[in-house]
């Protein structure tokens, strides 16, 4: 997996103008877009769900990367995975049966992947490293777009690259990446960044997206 994929967060743009802008971004051949599904629980705001999820499936060709950043996501992991979902990612902190909702995911032939917040340590994935597709490293604190990248997040990237080893496993990085840091977490082994307002309010998307991926 040598390929950086870019994958925009839609959760700084105007849900207003929401069609258009996902447009513009299957136009400037963003890799996938990144859902964040928030519950006004696990972490402070509310986002959408699985109906706005299945809308923009039905009106896009890229494919979805669901972050459920929500309470009890075994009980709307099924609705998500039939809107169209591509990868569904849940966290690890608060829910005590991981393995089970990563075979959830799974049995729906979809990519399925674990989260990590700024305090959890990269270790606690081990014990089911053979089971996912993916590990989301967060280097914000969840729950808003725009936050400075916590730069801590590096050592924790290179901390999973080890141990994703030369397993075909993403490793993904969320919060604060733009064009200032995308280089250190590439260079760190991420090979996946998810974007917000780096690209959202870019007036050169294709321009920026390519920048992301470590093009200068």
């Amino acid at each position: 997996m040598n390929k950086i994929m870019i994958a925009p967060s839609i959760l700084t743009s105007s849900f207003l103008n929401l069609e258009s802008v996902i447009k513009e971004l299957e136009e400037v051949e963003s890799d996938y877009l990144h859902l964040d599904i928030m519950d006004g629980v696990f972490v402070p705001q509310i986002t959408f769900g699985a109906k706005i999820v299945s809308d923009i499936k039905k009106s896009s060709s890229i494919p979805l990367d669901v972050h459920l950043m929500i309470v009890n996501p075994e009980k709307h992991i099924d609705d998500f995975a039939k809107a169209g979902a591509d990868i569904i990612s849940v966290h690890y902190e608060g829910n005590i049966h991981i393995h089970k909702i990563i075979h959830q995911i799974k049995s729906y032939n979809i990519k399925a992947g674990i989260v990590l917040n700024p305090h959890t340590r990269v270790d606690v994935i081990e014990p089911i490293i053979e089971d996912i597709d993916y590990v989301l490293i967060m280097s914000v604190n969840p729950g808003f777009g725009g936050q400075k990248f916590i730069e801590s997040s590096v050592k924790k990237i290179r901390e999973a690259k080890k141990l994703i080893s030369n397993r075909d496993i993403i490793l993904a990085v969320d919060g604060g990446v733009n064009l200032n840091t995308c280089n250190i977490v590439i260079e760190a082994g991420a090979n996946f960044l998810v974007a917000g307002s780096a690209i959202i309010d870019s007036d050169n998307k294709k321009d920026t997206i390519n920048k992301l991926r470590g093009n200068k």
